[in-house]
């Protein structure tokens, strides 16, 4: 059996993240899935709570691959449109900065995401230490568009940039082998790498302006609560609303003893 002294520095740190988060699910609520390496940290986790506090939760995947997890650690699932709104979501991000604003979609659900984040009561940001930055951009800025006129569409956003001062950038079409990477709402993505992201509200109005963007990375006030974690278990947990930031303690090796899954 895997202990917790076998995890990379980095996943000891989300699992501390996301042992914290879970804390705030109880009985009874509808609650987002977030996907990518932290969320999947989250479901196990939530899976052990499940098992342990025998709550009852109706759980809304933001991707085939969160679904497809989910079900292997026996949590139910169903929809958006079936529960209509969420009490709590529980989500990873590629950067977040000290404004709380983030970048998401490295696991190519950002549209998804974004919209389970809209239909949330409560938005809870986990990731490793790392993720906080003083400004955003060193991750590349993922923008999800439609197949048709994609091309057409990548002219616009290089006029965007170009009118916003962005130099020295590059845009890719993120791949998946050899072929066009798709969503699974079957859209491309073009990762955009800015270094440093100058102003992110204006930049994400004027992304989602071309015609063919279905949406891009950028949340700008989703974050209700960050949760940081740190390879020795400390975590930081940061409140935007209230400017306060607490610091807990995870026992890792105490948590990899009960783990049932």
């Amino acid at each position: 059996m895997i202990k917790s002294v076998d995890l990379k520095d980095i996943d000891r740190a989300k699992l501390a993240a996301a042992a914290i988060a879970v804390e705030y699910i109880k009985d009874g609520m509808n609650v987002g899935l977030g996907t990518g390496s932290t969320a999947a940290w989250m479901i196990k986790c939530l899976a052990n709570k499940i098992y342990k506090e025998g709550i009852s939760i109706k759980a809304v995947p933001t991707s085939n691959q969160t679904a497809k997890l989910a079900l292997e650690y026996q949590i139910q699932t169903t929809t958006l449109d079936e529960v209509k709104f969420l009490d709590i979501t529980i989500d990873g991000t590629d950067e977040c900065d000290k404004n709380y604003n983030l970048i998401k979609g490295g696991g190519a659900a950002l549209l998804h995401e974004k919209i389970v984040a809209a239909a949330s009561n409560k938005v809870i940001i986990v990731a490793d230490q790392m993720k906080y930055v003083d400004s955003l951009g060193s991750f590349p800025l993922p923008v999800e568009l439609i197949k048709f006129g994609s091309s057409s569409s990548k002219e616009c956003i290089v006029s965007i940039l170009n009118k916003l001062g962005y130099k020295n950038y590059q845009i890719n079409q993120r791949m998946n082998n050899n072929f066009a990477l798709k969503t699974d709402e079957g859209n491309f993505i073009l990762d955009l790498e800015l270094t440093k992201i100058l102003e992110p509200l204006l930049l994400s109005r004027e992304l989602n302006l071309v015609p063919g963007v279905v949406e891009n990375g950028l949340f700008i006030n989703s974050c209700d609560l960050l949760i940081l974690g740190e390879k020795g278990g400390k975590v930081s947990v940061h409140e935007p609303s209230r400017n306060m930031v607490s610091s807990r303690n995870v026992d890792l090796d105490q948590m990899f003893h009960e783990f049932k899954y």
